[in-house]
């Protein structure tokens, strides 16, 4: 029987679940590490002795060979997280630091597949490495600025006269008395010109503003192709960004015929950026011009597992079990 180890944390959504229904259904062993307990209630060890590596992973009382296993998913890393509780302030970074250390060095050393290796992702994750990728590779991308310096966006401006939208290449929240505030994808206008002085401190991604038929959600996972549109621009708030009615249209997204010339270009992207799962961002314009944005290479599925009702655990089960060819 095959062991699959699944790398996330204990809050993580219904994914997990979903792949490790899939890996045992095809005659496979999921174990989860919940990195939020590591380490704490887990703990992970290499040795050398008597000409013979060992890496053991423990997780409360169950020891694990990792050396057995057949291969490991990279879902989400929280590693720390749960050390608060327990050691002096004073302490939390080093321990933190360590704890980074040991975990990704064990896992990096281990001879079995990654879905996706953390250099892997690390690399393919630059945002610029992409758009340059994509445009040699004759996919079209918008005009594109990534700068802290603030005459050169004016400058960018004024040279995209369907307007420009603004957002960052991580997604992350800032916290103001509690309250969680996500930094989505914004249109600029004049008044943003005001505080763009404070640009100096965080850069940002400018784009020219493109209008939309649809916006396009396409995973690929191996050499398989998922393809998913959504309307946002029947709802007001979206039309920048359809995150943000995500919820509201969680049931609303629908299969899409993705060109062959587009899918052999996606294909073609992810051989480059080394990527077995990938999550790509697309436009699709009123004059169905097809634009690449990005691509996110730990990116979100479940919902459209739910609907439309893609394959896609079964799919990444496939390939944790060495059912479908990987891009190595």
């Amino acid at each position: 029987m095959k062991k699959i180890l699944l790398i996330t944390f204990r809050q993580d959504n219904s994914c997990i679940e979903m792949v490790s229904k899939a890996i045992k259904a095809k005659g496979g062993l999921p174990v989860r590490f919940n990195t939020d307990e590591y380490p704490g209630n887990s703990s992970l060890s290499v040795e050398f002795n008597n000409n013979q590596w060992r890496n053991i992973l423990k997780i409360g009382e169950t020891k694990y060979d990792l050396d057995e296993f057949e291969a490991l998913w990279y879902r989400r890393i929280r590693i720390g997280s749960d050390i608060k509780e327990e050691l002096e302030e004073k302490f939390i970074p080093p321990s933190v630091e360590e704890s980074r250390r040991t975990f990704f060095g064990v896992l990096a050393a281990l001879d079995l597949f990654k879905l996706d290796s953390v250099e892997t992702v690390k690399r393919a994750g630059h945002k610029q490495l992409q758009l340059k990728i994509a445009e040699r590779l004759g996919l079209k991308i918008p005009k594109t600025l990534i700068t802290n310096d603030p005459a050169t966006v004016r400058g960018f401006y004024d040279s995209c006269p369907a307007g420009v939208i603004t957002k960052m290449q991580a997604s992350f929240a800032i916290y103001e008395n509690g309250v969680e505030n996500v930094v989505y994808t914004n249109l600029l206008n004049e008044d943003s010109f005001e505080g763009l002085e404070e640009l100096r401190y965080c850069p940002m991604t400018f784009q020219e503003s493109l209008q939309k038929k649809v916006e396009l959600r396409i995973t690929v996972i191996g050499n398989r192709v998922f393809s998913a549109s959504i309307n946002s621009q029947k709802e007001a708030k979206a039309k920048d960004d359809w995150r943000k009615e995500g919820i509201a249209f969680m049931n609303q997204w629908q299969k899409f015929d993705l060109p062959s010339h587009i899918e052999k270009k996606l294909l073609a992207l992810m051989d480059e950026l080394k990527l077995n799962y990938g999550a790509i961002d697309m436009i699709l314009t009123p004059d169905n011009e097809f634009y690449f944005l990005e691509v996110n290479p730990v990116g979100e599925f479940f919902w459209l597992e739910m609907n439309p009702g893609f394959p896609m655990s079964e799919a990444i089960a496939d390939l944790l079990l060495g059912n479908a060819e990987r891009r190595l």
